[in-house]
């Protein structure tokens, strides 16, 4: 707010005055002199448009479209705009003897009133004010000849007023009896609660959106300084006046100066020059910017810095390179429907858009000085776009149209009231056909997803680092300047509560104990017949890659069930990859169990694009000879896709699909513990498999789960994901355990827990699953986090073929053999006559030359 507003008479042109009352408020700037060259271009400026004028009310709205922020208008003018234009826009010019002639709507038609008053009267005008209350009302003595005291602002400002001062009885200079000094009115109504009589001061920067830069303190002296220099100066409680940058060369510029609603602080809006505001040489003592702001340095530091040949270059370089973009960009965020991905399309255009701006000079502050302009305009354009847009839209639209057949009917409501239940079926009256339909999954479309990743596994195949690094801004959301972190890791970088450190490290010894009990540590050796000795020996891969999804989540538990197997095997380098945060940092949880595992390198990248890293190689990631971890359908598509590139060598753990769980449970279980199994992977995505194999239940014991599962669903925090998955998932029921174990065997399900009266003798039976959860005190949580077992394992059906992720993951077995000369007078001869069966001379004579020189040497 403003302490009082200047009025810009003829007789005053002192172009530093102006300058100086610029950077405290608006200007009320008489028609006639509204573009006088000495006004200051920042300037915020009220047209005074008085009484005589011949303007009508036609004239008025370019007044406004050229950038004035108020125009104050007599009341017959105003009359012809309320309704017309925003009444923030409208100030009333009375006489103080016609406010009574002021109608409500006029009130609630204009932001405020300007009263002329012959004598400054604060009792009369406090009754004004309040006639006017909600409204912004400024005072301006007609007959003021000599200036007002800072009493006379003071008690305006009370009774709810701003005065109006001519700039002739204004100056830069000490105050007199002739002239008013400019900080003296500034600071006329500024108060201070603190003992040293000091005023907190924010900081914000104007090119960056009015972003805090830090918290100071003012003083009288050093805002009087700041407003007549133009330079940003405080007052340090140890040592006195403190002009900013005045050594570290760190200088502001000020823009404007605001008192708060309290007049007991104030806001510096600055442009900063040199290292930064902080003294830790940042830009900002509240951390390091981000958002358009981040994206513009990063693109200045790219215009200046980014190799010839780069992508990023021949954006700069490109001009129909870089328009292309911007189209491809604009098109995309034009067909964008979903809420994400119009945000994630805009960000792409914002990405190229500001590009361009750099490319040409133009800054955020230059856009958004355009951006203020645009919003003064009253006028307003036909908003027809030009007619080569309109001709492309109604071609596209038909050829989209033409081939597209009838649009899907939109996915029902979700009514919030409905039970949430499973679909219940009887295995005793089920045909084979309906049993085979039990036991399949969704269709995973994996060759329209690798068709999908490949532009984007081709891309950090081609590019290393700077694909990276531009693929993690577009789907990580988050910009970097590198993309490993190498340890040792910083300890600030994994402070943790003590009770989050204490689970990790309880986890992580359970862990490491069972899987550590897995590893081959000796040579198997057998002599297959006299002289000839086979053996197999266990050794490390060499470099591991470890996916842990992440991003908004924070998934510890991943770090650990791959990193302790890796750790354990003896891998020489463990690479984990993870998704970083929007700030880009990883959390804490994970990086504190990385550096528990010993990871020698830490990729911040997520998606297709950290597979694609680990597969091939960046300038700073390491390649890796397999891939482990879980991961959405990109993630799977790009490891399915690597995996058979004889030019990446590099293997993966398994084919992954959404999570699963099959419980058996007999009249034995507690329903609420049953409900809560099956929720426990209900909740993992809409897409979650949860099947409740219920054996002779009777009805009531059934109905007790199923509304266990409904109640229990309300209270989740991730309710909406459960009203999708348990309406797909599965009750069979079946006549004995028996019967439970074949459909089990035959779902082969990544998770399976028994609710049995004699649980561990059903194990026995156990031929296809991942995990088996034994008994009623086995929830998979266990499983999933800290009993010691792994929780990455094969989902789909897969545990018909593959293992869960264990210790012999990470090891491959070589074979050898030695046969001494006895041992191959024994073998050759059956070696000789099988190589000459299968007509493969060299191998036949491999042997037989050897057998030939031992019969020459006997």
């Amino acid at each position: 707010m403003s302490a009082f507003l200047p009025l810009l008479d003829a007789a005053h042109g002192d172009a530093a005055l102006l300058e100086a009352l610029a950077r405290i408020g608006p200007l009320i700037v008489p028609l006639s002199l509204q573009n006088a060259a000495h006004i200051p271009r920042t300037a915020s400026r009220y047209i005074l448009i008085d009484r005589d004028s011949s303007l009508s009310a036609d004239d008025i709205v370019p007044i406004l479209d050229q950038g004035a922020d108020k125009v104050i208008l007599p009341l017959a003018l105003a009359k012809d705009l309320i309704g017309s234009v925003p009444a923030e826009r409208l100030l009333l010019l009375l006489d103080v003897a016609n406010v009574s002639a002021v109608s409500d709507k006029i009130r609630s038609g204009v932001s405020g009133v300007l009263i002329k008053t012959p004598t400054v009267d604060v009792d009369f005008i406090g009754s004004v004010s309040r006639f006017f209350a909600g409204s912004s009302v400024h005072v301006l003595p007609v007959n003021l000849d000599a200036p007002p005291s800072r009493a006379t602002i003071r008690a305006l400002a009370g009774a709810g007023t701003v005065l109006v001062i001519p700039t002739s009885l204004l100056t830069l200079s000490p105050t007199d009896a002739k002239q008013l000094n400019v900080a003296d009115a500034f600071l006329a109504n500024l108060t201070s609660d603190r003992p040293d009589g000091l005023f907190p001061t924010v900081v914000s920067s104007h090119l960056e959106g009015e972003r805090t830069l830090g918290l100071v303190y003012s003083s009288i002296e050093s805002v009087r300084e700041s407003i007549v220099t133009g330079k940003g100066v405080y007052q340090s409680r140890k040592h006195g006046l403190w002009r900013k940058g005045e050594t570290s060369g760190a200088t502001q510029d000020v823009v404007r100066i605001r008192l708060d609603c309290d007049s007991d602080a104030l806001e510096f809006s600055v442009v900063q020059h040199g290292a930064g505001f902080c003294h830790l040489e940042r830009p900002s003592c509240f951390g390091e910017v981000s958002g358009l702001a981040a994206l513009e340095r990063t693109l200045q530091s790219r215009l200046e810095s980014a190799p010839e040949g780069s992508y990023t270059r021949r954006l700069f370089n490109d001009p129909e390179l870089l328009r292309s973009k911007i189209m491809e960009e604009a098109d995309e965020l034009c067909r964008a429907e979903t809420k994400e991905d119009i945000a994630f399309e805009a960000a792409d255009l914002l990405y190229f858009a500001l590009t361009r701006c750099v490319a040409a000079g133009v800054g955020l502050a230059d856009i958004e000085r355009s951006l203020d302009n645009k919003a003064k305009k009253v006028s307003r354009r036909p908003g027809n776009a030009k007619p080569q847009w309109t001709q492309k839209a109604s071609t596209s639209s038909a050829e989209q149209k033409a081939p597209t057949a009838a649009a899907p009917e939109p996915a029902p409501a979700i009514d919030a009231d409905a039970p949430i239940r499973m679909r219940t079926y009887d295995l005793a009256t089920a045909s084979p056909s309906e049993r085979a339909q039990l036991l399949r999954r969704p269709v995973l479309k994996s060759d329209e997803m690798i068709a999908k990743v490949k532009p984007i596994v081709d891309d950090v195949r081609t590019r290393g680092d700077a694909a990276l690094l531009e693929l993690t801004a577009k789907f990580d959301r988050a910009q970097l300047t590198s993309t490993v972190i190498r340890p040792p890791f910083a300890p600030e970088t994994m402070q943790l509560p003590a009770d989050v450190r204490a689970a990790i490290d309880a986890a992580y010894a359970n862990i490491y104990k069972f899987h550590a009990a897995q590893a081959e540590q000796g040579t198997l050796a057998v002599e297959t017949m006299p002289g000839v000795v086979c053996s197999r020996f266990a050794r490390p891969i060499a470099r591991v890659g470890l996916y842990v999804p992440g991003g908004t989540a924070v998934l510890p538990s991943t770090a650990l069930m791959l990193g302790i197997p890796a750790q354990v095997a003896g891998c020489r380098e463990i690479v984990l990859a993870t998704p970083p945060r929007p700030d880009g940092s990883i959390s804490p949880e994970v990086m504190y169990a990385a550096q528990l595992v010993g990871a020698s390198a830490i990729l911040k990248a997520g998606g297709a694009q950290a597979v694609a890293a680990l597969a091939y190689g960046t300038e700073s990631v390491p390649k890796v000879d397999k891939i482990f971890g879980p991961g959405n359908q990109w993630v799977t598509a790009a490891k399915m896709l690597v995996q058979n590139d004889t030019d990446a060598l590099v293997a993966i753990d398994m084919p992954a699909g959404p999570s699963e769980v099959l419980v058996i449970a007999d009249h034995t279980c507690d329903p609420a513990f049953v409900a809560a199994d099956l929720l426990s992977q209900a909740e993992h995505g809409v897409d979650s498999q949860v099947v409740l194999v219920a054996v002779a239940l009777p009805d009531a014991r059934l109905a007790a789960i199923e509304a266990a599962v409904d109640a229990q669903a309300r209270a989740l925090p991730r309710v909406d994901i459960v009203r999708q998955s348990i309406p797909k998932s599965l009750v069979v029921k079946v006549p004995s355990v028996a019967d439970a174990l074949a459909f089990s065997n035959d779902y082969a399900p990544e998770h399976l827990i028994l609710h049995l009266a004699d649980a561990p003798a059903a194990v026995a039976r156990v031929e296809n699953a991942g995990s088996v959860f034994v008994g009623p005190f086995s929830p998979e949580s266990c499983g999933d986090y800290a009993s010691g077992t792994n929780h990455t394992l094969p989902t789909n059906g897969y545990a018909r073929q593959f293992s869960g992720v264990n210790t012999l993951s990470f090891q491959k077995h070589i074979t050898s053999q030695e046969v001494t000369a006895d041992g191959l007078k024994g073998l050759g001869p059956i070696v000789a006559t099988l190589a000459d069966c299968e007509g493969l001379g060299a191998h036949a004579n491999a042997v037989r030359i050897r057998l030939r020189a031992l019969e020459q040497a006997s």
